[in-house]
């Protein structure tokens, strides 16, 4: 039972996010087609870094054993990108996504440096080891304005003035009587 509820959550992400593309932006903060191409290729990398493995491992079991993964390769890239995104806790993550806290931090530290490897770096990583380049980065960079990424929502506010007033409760002063 406890299972079938944490799967019903995880899957309802993701059903969420392929029922409704246009989210992803906001949810991860890449649109649906970025997010499939990132999730084709980092899975192609982790297939070739599975297979590289592999190959140097020198087996007297066969492989294939063992406890197999409660997320797939889309699931655990989504719970990183989560965490990119979201900046939560790891215990909220394994919450959310019906794994444990410690899966949750092992999973994004798995993921990260693919990710990292399939996406351009920073300016700021590029020149980091060169502390010459990166003091003239910073120099440039202090010219320029802060943009913050974010996704803007609507805030739902009632439109006219009786509509506000019978939602704003108003505390009545309570009056204590003394009782001999």
């Amino acid at each position: 039972m406890k299972w079938y509820f944490w799967q019903l959550i995880m899957s309802n992400i993701s059903e969420y996010i392929q029922n409704n593309p246009h989210e992803s932006h906001r949810l991860l903060g890449l649109k649906y087609e970025q997010l499939q191409q990132l999730l084709e290729k980092a899975i192609k990398l982790h297939h070739q870094k599975q297979q590289l493995v592999e190959s140097k491992k020198t087996r007297i079991i066969q492989g294939g054993g063992g406890r197999k993964p409660k997320l797939s390769p889309s699931e655990q890239i989504i719970l990183t990108l989560t965490y990119l995104r979201q900046l939560t806790t790891f215990q909220l993550l394994g919450i959310q996504f019906g794994v444990s806290e410690t899966t949750a931090n092992d999973i994004f530290n798995y993921w990260l440096p693919i990710i990292g490897e399939l996406l351009p770096p920073s300016l700021l990583e590029q020149v980091k080891k060169n502390s010459s380049d990166y003091e003239v980065v910073k120099e440039i960079l202090t010219e320029f304005e802060l943009i913050v990424d974010s996704y803007e929502q609507p805030i739902e506010r009632p439109g006219e003035y009786q509509e506000q007033k019978n939602i704003i409760q108003v505390k009545k002063p309570v009056i204590l009587e003394k009782v001999n």
